[in-house]
């Protein structure tokens, strides 16, 4: 089983970059995913995080209010670790199943989008970090989820830069073209990088 973490910054195509994966045949593990299945209604994250943060958090049919919560966490410091400490042990007990059922010979790829931030880096056999120009990133945010400009600028800041994503990255792909020429780096990352690590014989 080859371990593959995927990051990359709010924008910059991650996701397009999972999905293309999965269509040439990786499990993928996303971390965005998970996190919204830990703290589903009913779940003991749901009612640990509401203890910490208050109602306020939910929505009238009881679910995690995210925008509102990423409101009270995203400039406290303190607040944000509080979130963490009750979350990511969740996602990672979550993955970790995830990985125990699958076949001894998968290519898993987590989708992990503060890899970086979490040093995280060590725990994958193969780092693949996606960039895009922080103008790209801005403009996409704007057209895909309606972010204003500034609130773009604020969350690309609040992230690991390039260079420190360079730094961890096996495989880089930019992704400042088209949607084919995204899929084509893919492509040239998987058959080239990956699927080659893959066959190497594990420790």
């Amino acid at each position: 089983m080859l371990m593959v973490g995927l990051t990359g910054g709010i924008g910059a195509g991650k996701s397009a970059v999972a999905a293309r994966l999965a269509e040439l045949g990786a499990l993928i593990i996303d971390s965005d995913v998970l996190a919204r299945e830990v703290v589903r209604p009913g779940t003991d994250g749901l009612a640990e995080v509401v203890a910490a943060f208050g109602e306020g958090v939910l929505t009238a049919n009881g679910e995690l209010d995210r925008p509102a919560l990423g409101r009270i966490v995203f400039d406290d410091d303190a607040k944000r670790c509080r979130l963490e400490e009750i979350v990511h042990p969740r996602i990672r007990s979550r993955a970790a199943q995830i990985v125990a059922a699958a076949p001894p010979d998968a290519i898993v790829v987590n989708d992990v989008p503060l890899l970086v931030e979490a040093n995280l880096a060590a725990s994958y056999d193969l780092v693949i970090v996606v960039l895009a120009e922080e103008e790209t990133r801005v403009a996409r945010l704007a057209r895909d989820r309606g972010m204003p400009t500034a609130e773009a600028r604020s969350r690309i800041s609040a992230q690991a830069t390039d260079e420190q994503r360079r730094a961890v990255a096996d495989v880089v792909i930019v992704n400042d073209g088209t949607t084919d020429e995204l899929r084509a780096a893919v492509d040239t990352a998987w058959w080239e990088h990956i699927v080659p690590r893959a066959r190497l014989p594990r420790a």
